[in-house]
Formats: C-alpha cells, sequence, structure tokens
C-alpha cells in the first residue's frame, strides 16, 4: 500500500523527464506553466481542502502545525550544520550550499500526493497549515544562509517572499473557513475550484521532472563531490527522518498531524534551495548532485520511514 501511494509521484516525475528529453516539454512553456500552477492551480487546491474542513475546527490544528514546520526546518539545518562541519565545508567553498539544501525537505509537491493518497484530503489541510510554518522558516533561512552572508547574487532580502501566494491562499482559506464560507459560497464555485485544483499536483510533478532533466545534464560528478552527497544523503534519508520520526511519536497532537510529520519526515530534498543557491552564488554543482540522489532514492525510502513511523506513532 505504502509504495503504492509513492510510485504514481515518481512515475509523473519521470514521465516530465521524459517529455523534457523527447522535448514535448520545452523550456519555453516553463515559466507561464509554472505562474498558472502557483498562482491559480496551487491555491485553488488549497482553498478546497481548507474551507469546510472540520479537523481544522479544533484549534490546535490551526497553530501546532505552522510551529512544527518551522521546528522541523531548524532542525535540518543545525543538523546540517554540524554535517558542513564535519566535512570541513568552509563558507564560501560550499558551506552554506550544504546547510540549505540538506536542511529542507519537500515539503509540497512530492509531500502532497502522498498524504493525500495516505490519510484523504481533510488532512492535506493539516499539511497546508504546517507548510505554513515550513514557508516562513524557510525564507527567513534563506535569508540567513544565503544572501545576507557571502555569495553573489543581487543581495535583494528575501523575506519578501514570505507572502507568496501559497502563503496568501493558506491564511484567506483559514479565514473563510473560520467564517463558515462552505455555507454561503456557491457550490458550483467550490466544485470549479476543486476541478482546477485537482490538476495542480500533476501540473506541478510533470514540471518538476523537466527540472531535474535540466539539473541532470549539469551534473560532473567529482570524488570530494561524492563525499558531499553521500553525507547530505545520510542525513537527509537517515538522520533527520529518524529525528522526526521520535518527534511525531512523542509530541501530544492529534492523529492527522502526526501523519503529516511522518510523511515530510520522509522526504527527501526540495528543488527550490538549488536556484536559490545559483542565484546567490552557491555551489550550483552540490545542490543539484544532493537534490538528484536523495529524489531518486526517495522511491524506496519513503515508504519504509513512512511505515515505520507509522508503527513507533502507534498509528
Amino acid at each position: 500500500m505504502l509504495f503504492a501511494a509513492v510510485a504514481p509521484v515518481f512515475v509523473i516525475l519521470g514521465l516530465g523527464f521524459l517529455l523534457r528529453r523527447l522535448r514535448v516539454l520545452n523550456e519555453e512553456a516553463d515559466a507561464s506553466l509554472l505562474r498558472i500552477c502557483v498562482n491559480l492551480l496551487y491555491p485553488c487546491l488549497i482553498a478546497t481542502t481548507i474551507i469546510g474542513n472540520d479537523l481544522l475546527d479544533d484549534f490546535s490544528n490551526v497553530w501546532l502545525p505552522p510551529l512544527t514546520g518551522i521546528l522541523f526546518v531548524a532542525i535540518g539545518y543545525l543538523v546540517a550544520f554540524g554535517g558542513a562541519r564535519a566535512l570541513g565545508l568552509e563558507t564560501g567553498r560550499g558551506a552554506r550550499t550544504f546547510v540549505f539544501v540538506t536542511g529542507l525537505y519537500n515539503y509540497g509537491y512530492t509531500a502532497i500526493p502522498v498524504v493525500e493518497n495516505l490519510f484523504g484530503t481533510k488532512t492535506l489541510g493539516i499539511l497546508f497549515t504546517h507548510n505554513l510554518g515550513v514557508e516562513i522558516a524557510f525564507w527567513v533561512g534563506a535569508g540567513l544562509i544565503l544572501a545576507n552572508r557571502g555569495g553573489g547574487g543581487d543581495r535583494q532580502p528575501l523575506w519578501r517572499h514570505l507572502l507568496s501566494t501559497p502563503v496568501i491562499a493558506i491564511l484567506v482559506s483559514l479565514l473563510l473557513h473560520f467564517l463558515s464560507a462552505d455555507d454561503y459560497l456557491p457550490a458550483w464555485l467550490l466544485v470549479a475550484a476543486g476541478m482546477i485544483g485537482a490538476s495542480a499536483i500533476p501540473m506541478a510533478l510533470l514540471l518538476t521532472g523537466a527540472t531535474l532533466s535540466d539539473f541532470a545534464a549539469e551534473v560532473r560528478p567529482t570524488r570530494s563531490g561524492a563525499v558531499v552527497t553521500a553525507s547530505a544523503t545520510a542525513i537527509r534519508l537517515a538522520v533527520l527522518p529518524i529525528l522526526f520520526i521520535l518527534i511525531a511519536r512523542w509530541l501530544p497532537c492529534s492523529r492527522e498531524l502526526k501523519e503529516v510529520l511522518i510523511v515530510q519526515a520522509a522526504m527527501p530534498c526540495a528543488m527550490l534551495p538549488i536556484v536559490l543557491a545559483k542565484h546567490y552564488g552557491g555551489d550550483t554543482g552540490m545542490a543539484i548532485q544532493i537534490v538528484l540522489v536523495t529524489t531518486a532514492l526517495g522511491l524506496f525510502t519513503i515508504p519504509y520511514w513512512v511505515s515505520l513511523g507509522l508503527r513507533v506513532a502507534g498509528l
């Protein structure tokens, strides 16, 4: 069951990878498709999973998930920092990139279909409130780790991204939920939003697969790079899952939040840090290798950690 819940994600990623190689999905289409996904499809998915979700009537499911998102990212950065020190990485020679990339898990487009397949759409509402905290920790961390110390790029403040379209969609959807908007919004409008939102994840995964294809073409493996990548993989796919699963086990919270935390514990590295590392003068090659390896291994490690996590948490 767990492999069946994870496999479709990697099938769609693989299709996106193949479509790019066949030049069916070309780079010129990426920007417009991504804007549609981020500014329309994804917000509709968020709205339809939050508005009217009775799990969010419990206020602990509103304030605690964002705190766990901040906590998980902070722990990820701290453990990755320890790994960078152990490897002897220095500022300006990959330390910041290692910490930034290794410390952040793929909290969105990979986690969403796994949560939905395993636990249903209502639990997605808890996932999105959790991701609100992840967004805050991520962009603050980006400003502290990459943009404000060393590196290149335009040095523009990254905190402005805290009010991204998905963040606004989560906040507005929570407000509408507490105003019982599902009681007076037209049913046809919610149905239309549901239909639009249903296409968000397949579209995002296809674009992600295509982007992975582009990144793979840039990889130039080296012996020292292999050591760094192996270390990052061990932290992201072994050390951090154990820590996060233990937190989920002992944290006094709802069953649904525990399920979300266990899925997030199993996630590979996120892709967005590659873009930011490249923009702000980080080690792009290192970032690409870490993300590619952890993503590829995720097909096998995600089912294992989710299965173990559910057993440890008694779910």
